[in-house]
């Protein structure tokens, strides 16, 4: 029998995730990978040595294949799905597997009329944990069940630095739609259907745009006679993500995102031996269930996360029945998936009249006269120059992936634009007549030839485009990773240059210093009025409390410094970086100069977490890093990536790279305050209220 041949519609970040379940599924080879981004999909395309579609219709008029995982945002779901099944091919859509009840029905009458399957993607439903949950309720060993405690708490980033222009914050029933079918598709197929109760909504984050979302959500329900309760925490907590199941005969607790699953029952010893059986019964399982996941990642090379196995567990299911010709398991069928929107819409019917309306922003009495153009406006440090170059008195034109953006409340000051990062031509018309273009954008890539193309490229074709464009002045954001910052004994200062051969940095690093050597090209040949800003570990209002910049975090409870530590750290705050370029936009004798946008000498990495357990009464772990055991430890990755994996993008970092993440090397931010008048805070107390309290590092 011939291999199904299957494509990938939606080449974002949950793609990556479907084209490994896959590639581990026998008898299915990815032949395909569509997305309305040609950039996108030639991306993709390479990665994975696939063909590239920018239409669906056009793949399927192909007739290169059989089923497709369709994973674009989830408003264009249904009609991707129902244009796919009508054309004879079968579908695992992602979940949410649309926007409303209604949007399934019509995906499960599709699947009807064409015979073909329409799975649900509930993937943590696909994990070993999960079916020897249903095998031991099926056995009886939990009894009766009488009560499901069904959890999601885990912290979302975006509902406190953004992208606030993404589907998922568009509105606040999106947090539900996104992340609700987790739990529910955990009640409909083990009880049934799910009646709702009640929702309580708690833990209210304001967003730009005068909104706000809860970050709270409690409903309680009831399923097959089980009291279910439903929790979404989406502040910076403990990882809870779990399913604790109680019956007449015990009780179980499955941690989904981990695949662990324990189970507590009674015995029948005495009084006195009864309680250590318990214990000890408890405290075998976790030794299995831990010794079983580390032997399945070690054997796998770091390859079967829980999550990885989620997603071939659902690949696994979805490809059986295509190839057995028989219905999909309930686990993710249509008739599943179409319970569990049924559940939700009711939810969403209970939300308060100010969060179940659409938001309306203020009307302009005018349109915005844009002066400056910001690209990447929209992250952490883009609001916060959008917003202060307001305050100045100057409009933006703000350059987005889509025209929505967190700035509602700006009508008459800021617009939002969306226009490609590789559209030279529409760059130009969207700079033109404006003074000042400030690039902010990035892209994290894994290969420097994915860097070359994606944040290299890109740069120059932004630059090329501002100089057709004939603003006034070009400035570009860079980052000090770029730096050798290895030796204490080395102040750092504009004049200090990058390394001849960066081939050896990590790929952030490298790419950005790329980036600014062929910007300093375009200006010394007179066509480009550039002026590079390279910020500190940019800290304040709607920054994360999880910044790499200071160490590897475990969750948000846990992290391990870069060093021991005990160095100061070039902290600096948004609203100064934020001052920082528009005087760099503005003075004339910045032009053709970079400078170190860093702040006073305040704290230390270990500093910077007892002022968050001061202010804040929050106790973060925190080790220090041995940069020389985590160099030789990627050593050996690396060298497991590129000989056992065959993987030509595997990354080499040398020793100083490492040492460079700790920050040694002491800055000197004199040059910005004598040339720019910059006046980064220098008061402490303030300071650390902006850094840490007006930030809202852990969300409530």
């Amino acid at each position: 029998m011939a291999n199904i041949r299957t494509a990938i519609i939606g080449a974002g970040y949950i793609a990556d995730w479907h084209a490994g379940a896959i590639r581990a599924t026998s008898g299915v080879d990815l032949v395909a990978v569509c997305d309305a981004s040609a950039a996108a999909a030639d991306g993709f395309a390479e990665t994975y040595g696939v063909e590239a579609f920018t239409s669906v219709q056009d793949l399927l008029s192909s007739g290169k294949v059989d089923a497709v995982h369709i994973t674009t945002p989830p408003q264009v779901h249904r009609d991707i799905a129902v244009q796919c099944l009508e054309a004879g091919v079968h579908c695992l859509v992602e979940k949410p597997v649309a926007v409303s009840a209604a949007e399934t029905a019509d995906m499960v009458a599709a699947s009807e009329a064409s015979g073909k399957i329409f799975a649900a993607g509930h993937n943590f439903m696909g994990t070993p944990g999960y079916r020897r949950l249903k095998a031991a309720i099926a056995e009886g060993k939990l009894g009766r069940i009488a009560r499901a405690d069904i959890n999601w708490c885990f912290p979302l980033g975006p509902l406190r630095a953004g992208p606030y222009g993404i589907w998922l914050m568009r509105d606040p029933r999106n947090l539900l739609l996104e992340l609700g079918p987790h739990l529910y598709a955990f009640a409909v197929d083990l009880f049934g259907e799910v009646e709702v109760l009640h929702l309580d909504i708690s833990r209210p984050v304001d967003i730009p745009g005068d909104t706000w979302r809860p970050q709270g959500w409690r409903v309680m329900a009831r399923a097959g006679g089980v009291d279910v309760t439903f929790t979404l925490s989406l502040v910076e907590t403990f990882d809870d993500r779990s399913l604790t199941l109680t019956g007449s005969g015990g009780m179980a607790r499955y941690d989904y995102a981990n695949d662990v699953l324990a189970l507590a029952r009674e015995n029948a010893s005495d009084l006195i031996v009864n309680p250590f059986r318990k214990e000890m019964t408890a405290a075998w399982q976790h030794l299995r269930e831990g010794v079983v996941n580390a032997a399945r990642q070690t054997a796998s090379l770091n390859r079967k996360s829980a999550y990885g196995v989620s997603f071939a567990g659902l690949a696994s299911e979805f490809y059986a029945a295509i190839s057995e010709s028989r219905p999909i398991d309930p686990r993710f069928s249509g008739a599943t998936a179409l319970k569990v929107m049924q559940a939700i819409d009711a939810t969403l019917d209970r939300l308060p009249p100010e969060l179940a309306a659409p938001y309306v922003p203020p009307k302009a009495t005018r349109a915005p006269n844009p002066k400056a153009v910001v690209i990447g406006g929209t992250g952490f440090i883009g609001q916060a120059l959008t917003r202060a170059l307001v305050a100045q008195g100057t409009d933006v034109r703000v350059i987005s992936r889509g025209t929505r953006g967190p700035f509602a409340d700006l009508p008459e000051n800021v617009e939002t634009v969306g226009v490609s990062l590789r559209d030279e031509t529409a760059l130009r018309e969207a700079m033109a007549g404006t003074e000042v273009v400030y690039n902010l954008a990035r892209s994290l890539e894994k290969t420097w030839e994915g860097a070359l193309a994606n944040d290299v490229g890109v740069s120059d074709t932004i630059a090329r485009a501002a100089r057709a464009a004939g603003v006034g002045r070009f400035v570009f954001t860079g980052t000090i990773a770029s730096y050798d910052m290895s030796d204490p004994g080395v102040t750092i200062t504009e004049a200090t240059g990058f390394a001849e051969d960066m081939s050896d940095r990590n790929m952030y690093a490298r790419s950005k210093a790329e980036c600014e050597r062929r910007l300093l090209e375009m200006h010394a040949a007179g066509d480009l009025p550039l002026t590079i800003a390279r910020p500190g570990i940019v800290v304040g209002r709607g920054g994360p409390l999880q910044h790499w910049g200071i160490g590897r975090w475990h969750g948000a409870g846990a992290v391990r410094i870069w060093g021991h530590g005990r160095n100061l750290l070039p902290f600096v705050l948004n609203e100064d970086v934020a001052d920082g370029l528009i005087l760099m936009g503005k003075a004339p004798e910045a032009l053709g100069q970079s400078f170190n946008l860093v702040g006073e000498p305040m704290w230390s990495a270990q500093d910077y977490f007892d002022q968050i357990h001061a202010r804040l009464g929050a106790r973060i772990t925190v080790k220090p890093g041995n940069l020389t055991a985590m160099f030789a430890a990627e050593r050996v990755k690396y060298g497991l990536k590129r000989h056992a994996l065959k993987r030509k993008d595997a990354l080499r970092a040398s020793l100083k790279d490492w040492q460079s993440r700790a920050h040694f090397s002491p800055f000197d931010n004199a040059a910005p305050k004598a040339a720019l008048g910059w006046s980064p805070e220098a008061d402490r107390a303030a300071f650390a209220r902006k850094a840490i309290d007006d930030a809202n590092l852990l969300g409530f």
